[in-house]
C-alpha cells in the first residue's frame, strides 16, 4: 500500500507539469539516419568446462580446424568442453566507417553453462542483405556468475551465459546513407501527432522562409536543404536545435492490473457521474469564486476555481463527481483514506464502462 501511494504522487507530479519546449533533435529523427543489426555466428573458447557437447557445436569446431589445415577423422568425436556456440550480434551506428570499432554482445546458443573467462575466435556479421559490415574478436566481459554442487544443487547470478566485447567488432563495409541526396531533409517525429508536426513546420519557417517546411502527414515534416554536404550538416546542426512546443498528449489512462500501476495523462477529465463501491465515499466538486482587488490596486476582478475534496470510508456506497473534475483528485482522494490499488482500478473501469471519462482507458 505505502508502495502505491508513492508511486501515485510520483505519477501525478509528473503528468500535472504542463508540456514544456523541446528541441527538433529530441521528439524526432532524422529520414536515413539510423542504425542497422548485425548478427553472425561463432565459436567461444577457453571455457573452463562449462562449455557443450552438442552435434552442431561439434559441426562448428571441425570446420573451424579445417580451416586451418587440420583435418579430423568423422568417427572422431571430439571432447570439447572448453567450447560454446554462440550467436554474436551488434548495432551499427549511422555514417560508422570502415575501420571503426563497434560493442558486440554474445549469448550462448546451447547448453554451455558459462562463458565467463571465453574468447570469441573471428566472427563474421552480417546484415539483412547477407553482405559482411563488421568482424569480431575478443575475451568476453560476463558479469553473471553460477555455481553446481555435487548433489545437483545450483545459484545463479545475473545471465552467465551473456556476455560483451566493447569495440569488439572493426567496421569493413561502410552502409551508404540516403543523408546527402535530393533537394529535402525529413524530419520523422518518434511521436506522431497533427498539432506536433504543424508547429515543428512553423518553427523553421519562422527561422528559413515561409514554405521552407511543409508537414506531411502526422509523423513527417520535409524541409527544403542545400546539396553541398557539408552546408548540410551545418544547415541541420542548426535545425535540430530550434526549440519549440509539443502538442499535448491525448487523454489516456493505463491500467496494469497485475502490478498496481496506473499512468493517468495529463488531459483526462471526469463528467457527472455515480457509482457504488464498497463503503467507500468520496466526493469531488469544483466551485467558481470572484477576486475582487483592493482599492486603488489597479487590479482586474477574475473568476477562480477552488477544489474541493471530501473524504469518509463510513457505510455510504455513492462516489459523486461534478464535471470538469481532473482524476488527480480523485486519485489524491483515495490515497487519502488508504484504499488499495484494486479500488481505484475498479472505479476506472466503471466510469469508463459509463461513458464519464473522456479518454481512453488501456488495461493491460
Amino acid at each position: 500500500m505505502k508502495m502505491f501511494k508513492v508511486m501515485t504522487v510520483a505519477l501525478l507530479l509528473v503528468i500535472s507539469q504542463a508540456a514544456q519546449a523541446e528541441r527538433i533533435k529530441d521528439v524526432s529523427m532524422v529520414e536515413g539516419v539510423r542504425s542497422n543489426q548485425l548478427v553472425g555466428y561463432g565459436l567461444v573458447v577457453g571455457l573452463p568446462g562449462t562449455g557443450e557437447q552438442s552435434r552442431f557445436t561439434e559441426q562448428s569446431f571441425k570446420a573451424m580446424l579445417s580451416g586451418f589445415g587440420i583435418t579430423l577423422p568423422d568417427s572422431l568425436k571430439p571432447k570439447i568442453k572448453n567450447v560454446a556456440a554462440v550467436a554474436v550480434h551488434a548495432e551499427l551506428p549511422p555514417f560508422v566507417k570502415p575501420g571503426q570499432n563497434i560493442d558486440i554482445t554474445v549469448s550462448s546458443i546451447g547448453s554451455a553453462g558459462s562463458l565467463r573467462g571465453g574468447t570469441l575466435l573471428q566472427t563474421f556479421l552480417k546484415g539483412v542483405d547477407g553482405n559482411v559490415y563488421a568482424i569480431a574478436q575478443g575475451s568476453l566481459i560476463v558479469g553473471g556468475l553460477g555455481a553446481e554442487g555435487l548433489d545437483g544443487s545450483r545459484v545463479v547470478i545475473n545471465t552467465p551465459t551473456v556476455g560483451r566485447v566493447p569495440n569488439g567488432a572493426t567496421v569493413e563495409r561502410a552502409v551508404a546513407s540516403p543523408f546527402t541526396q535530393g533537394d529535402f531533409i525529413t524530419f520523422n517525429l518518434n511521436r506522431p501527432d497533427f498539432t506536433t508536426a504543424k508547429r515543428l513546420a512553423d518553427t523553421i519557417n519562422d527561422l528559413v522562409g515561409p514554405n521552407s517546411a511543409k508537414p506531411m502527414d502526422a509523423a513527417s515534416v520535409r524541409v527544403i536543404a542545400p546539396r553541398d554536404p557539408s552546408q548540410r550538416v551545418a544547415y541541420l546542426s542548426t535545425l535540430e536545435n530550434l526549440e519549440f512546443k509539443p502538442a499535448d498528449t491525448s487523454a489516456k489512462i493505463i491500467v496494469n492490473s497485475r502490478t498496481g500501476t496506473i499512468v493517468i495523462g495529463k488531459n483526462v477529465k471526469l463528467q457527472p457521474a455515480a457509482i457504488t463501491h464498497g463503503g467507500l465515499t468520496v466526493t469531488i466538486s469544483e466551485d467558481q469564486m470572484v477576486s475582487q482587488p483592493q482599492p486603488l490596486a489597479n487590479g482586474e476582478t477574475v473568476v477562480t476555481r477552488q477544489s474541493i475534496v471530501d473524504v469518509n470510508q463510513d457505510d455510504s456506497r455513492a462516489f459523486v463527481f461534478n464535471p470538469g473534475v481532473s482524476l488527480d483528485d480523485l486519485v489524491r482522494a483515495i490515497n487519502e483514506v488508504g484504499a488499495a490499488p484494486g479500488d481505484l482500478m475498479a472505479i476506472l473501469e466503471a466510469l469508463k464502462e459509463a461513458g464519464a471519462i473522456n479518454g481512453q482507458l488501456v488495461v493491460i
